[in-house]
């Protein structure tokens, strides 16, 4: 018998507890309202984890901010303290000579994360 207060979890629990009470999986999956499939994975998930790991967990791998390397940040800092009347696409440009390839619109995402966003700030 599964016990807990997670109003997430306690409709699995519920569906398992059922199972057991009833000795039937099929009559039980369909009184619930939930495939077969779900009960074997929701009790998958109890065997591995206890009642905790049914907490609804994210299939998809976690999606990293995009952000550019420390050096091309760093690169793009300095050039913004050296040169503050340049806009984001001449800091582009000029850093591209340099060999530092990032876009205009990367210069403006770095300088919003430095707070260099405007002309007072990167003076």
């Amino acid at each position: 018998m599964l016990h807990t207060a997670n109003p997430v979890i306690k409709h699995k629990a519920g569906l398992l507890n059922l199972a057991e009470e009833l000795s039937n999986v099929s009559k039980a999956c369909k009184i619930m309202g939930v495939s077969r499939d779900t009960f074997y994975r929701y009790r998958e998930l109890v065997a591995e984890g206890g009642v905790d790991a049914q907490i609804n967990r994210s299939r998809h791998a976690p999606n990293l901010k995009n952000r550019t390397d420390e050096a091309t940040e760093q690169a793009v800092v300095d050039y913004a303290v050296a040169f503050p009347t340049h806009g984001q696409h001449r800091a582009s440009n000029e850093l591209r000579k340099q060999g530092v390839f990032i876009s205009d619109s990367g210069v403006r995402s770095v300088w919003l994360l430095h707070n260099l966003e405007n002309l007072k700030r990167r003076y």
